[in-house]
């Protein structure tokens, strides 16, 4: 991880769980972190992480930044601040997404079209737009890293997540695309896709929020990953030399069946 000191990385969904594990990791290496969140709320949660990642005295540092994924001009923002403040960006981890429990008999659309905007549609243009910012500046070692799931590998018999699990087979896709395009850009940047099975995080509270029994049941149900396995994954793919290119990290907890 020595060789990524002082360099910029952008993590997304930055302020809780896995992102904001993720973004300790990387300011303990010695990174210059943009973690970006939506809500007024998750921002202030960033400060406090920033200034934890300052107390303890990580090298690296954090910059919390407002963005709602959903709206391109704001990513489109963010990437430009970054570029003012920062130069671009080297490291892109696209770890922000979301589950709605809605089926496929019955769900809402607007519930489809979220998690469409926020698992698909953002991923892409942050990858987009990450790529450009590397392309501007030269620079030919970055990597972009999708925090998938398992879902997106495999179809469980639960109707509540039967779309999300359908966003997430589109992460599998596009990772693979994108490895393949930037080898048609005779580019050494890398593409990953880290796939975790279930964490222990606000994630099944989001999911099953009108019945959060449902959640308490699902995380009592096993010993589950936790946000820090993620982040250690992460600092492993970025940790492996520069001519290793990991397709996909598949993770599950020991008592996990699907």
């Amino acid at each position: 991880m020595d060789r990524w000191k002082g360099r910029v990385a952008l993590v997304t969904g930055a302020s809780v769980g896995i992102g904001a594990a993720i973004c300790k990791a990387l300011v303990q290496h010695g990174m210059k972190v943009v973690g970006c969140a939506r809500n007024v709320e998750k921002i202030e949660v960033g400060h406090k992480l920033a200034a934890e990642c300052q107390s303890a005295g990580h090298s690296g540092t954090l910059v919390p930044y407002k963005c709602d994924l959903s709206n391109e001009e704001e990513i489109l923002s963010m990437f430009s601040a970054i570029k003012t403040l920062h130069q671009g960006v080297d490291v892109c981890i696209n770890n922000a997404g979301l589950a709605h429990s809605e089926s496929l008999l019955n769900g809402k659309t607007d519930g489809w079209r979220t998690m469409i905007d926020v698992n698909v549609i953002a991923l892409s243009i942050c990858t987009r737009e990450a790529y450009q910012s590397m392309k501007e500046r030269k620079v030919d070692d970055g990597h972009i890293i999708n925090i998938n799931s398992m879902s997106g590998h495999r179809v469980v018999f639960s109707a509540d997540t039967h779309f999300y699990s359908a966003t997430k087979y589109a992460v599998t896709a596009l990772t693979e695309e994108l490895r393949q395009e930037l080898r048609e850009a005779k580019t050494h940047i890398r593409a990953t896709c880290i796939s975790p099975g279930m964490v222990e995080t606000e994630f099944a509270f989001r999911l099953h929020s009108l019945h959060p029994e449902k959640a308490v049941a699902t995380y009592n149900s096993m010993k589950c990953l936790e946000a820090v396995d993620i982040a250690s994954a992460v600092t492993y793919v970025l940790g492996t030399p520069p001519h290793v290119h990991i397709g996909d990290v598949q993770m599950r907890p020991v008592e996990q069946v699907s």
